[in-house]
């Protein structure tokens, strides 16, 4: 088969995210492909057969658009982009989305969608009043609601980021945790907090929760309460009650927007029939306003490891393997 070499021109900050340090990038995609990629300057020339020169071209293309809007490309992009080159079809590898949507709030530089289905996912918190972002641990669904809450928060279109989750583990036993209702809750929250530190730093985040820009609260707390001109992350919503989920949804107020993530095969519940999540999709996926992105083990973005992991526990629950099994195991 014929080997030809093809150049394609980058700016200096894409070039060097492609490369990576150490060469280390340029040689994930060298050993993905088969081809040779090479920095002659003002770009990067890969040679190799039609075909793998066109899926190292895409995954080339994803990582320098990416680069070029300010974010930081780390190996993990990479082994996401090349992953995507090949899982896609054929029309859609190398494009995320048109005009994919990047976060200029993160702290080592623009936060932009590493997968189609993140980018989705940006898409419809841009659009609608109640985004749901539904799928398994590790496919950025918590982190990117942190860092579009925290967008919209520093640009002031909405006076305060509002955080609450179920807090199943302990639900009337947070009255006997230490300290106010702050030190009360952070604990569930973590997850969050580690987000929106990550993405605003420490020192902001104290400076804006002293403020009351940024609050945290479970849910049983929001009962009562009309949120207008904020932005809403509920958290965990596997975990609420049918009831728990039609009280904080109908919190909504004047220029208040609301995300809801969580992973429905992770329910807590006693009876996880009564999951006001799984209810809320089915009654509300098609009402106006209303967007669901539902990601899936191809879009973790965590170690490679925790793909792997959410597809055995995926594959398992297809064959239908009673939880008694489970149980049996863990003896």
């Amino acid at each position: 088969m014929a080997r030809e070499s093809e150049f394609l021109s980058l700016s200096d900050q894409a070039l060097r995210a492609v490369i990576g340090p150490n060469s280390r990038h340029v040689a994930l995609i060298e050993d993905a492909f088969k081809v040779l990629v090479e920095a002659p300057g003002g770009g990067v020339s890969i040679n190799g057969s039609a075909r793998d020169r066109a899926q190292a071209k895409r995954v080339v293309v994803v990582l320098a658009t990416r680069a070029d809007t300010g974010a930081e490309i780390t190996e993990a992009d990479v082994r996401m982009a090349l992953g995507a080159a090949v899982a896609q079809p054929r029309a859609d590898q190398g494009r995320v989305v048109p005009d994919a949507i990047a976060l200029p709030v993160g702290r080592r530089g623009a936060i932009a969608p590493k997968t189609a289905a993140q980018a989705r996912y940006l898409d419809l918190l841009s659009r609608c009043e109640l985004t749901f972002g539904v799928g398994p641990a590790g496919t950025g669904k918590t982190f990117l609601a942190a860092a579009y809450g925290a967008s919209l928060l520093r640009r002031g279109q909405v006076d305060r980021l509002v955080i609450t989750r179920p807090a199943v583990e302990a639900g009337e036993k947070l009255g006997f945790l230490p300290g106010d209702l702050n030190e009360k809750v952070d604990p569930y929250l973590a997850p969050i907090w580690e987000a929106l530190n990550d993405i605003l730093g420490v020192e902001d985040v104290r400076r804006r929760r002293e403020k009351g820009e940024i609050e945290a609260a479970p849910i049983a707390f929001m009962r009562g309460r009309t949120l207008s001109h904020a932005f809403i992350i509920v958290d965990e919503a596997q975990n609420t009650s049918r009831l728990q989920m039609k009280m904080v949804l109908t919190r909504l107020g004047e220029g208040a927007r609301m995300v809801v993530t969580g992973d429905p095969s992770q329910i807590d519940l006693l009876n996880p029939r009564d999951s006001g999540l799984r209810h809320a999709l089915r009654i509300l996926e098609d009402v106006k306003g209303v967007g669901v992105q539902a990601f899936k083990a191809e879009d973790v973005v965590r170690h490679a490891m925790v793909e792997r992991i959410v597809r055995a526990y995926d594959a398992d629950a297809a064959r239908g393997r009673p939880a008694a099994d489970l149980e049996d195991d863990a003896d």
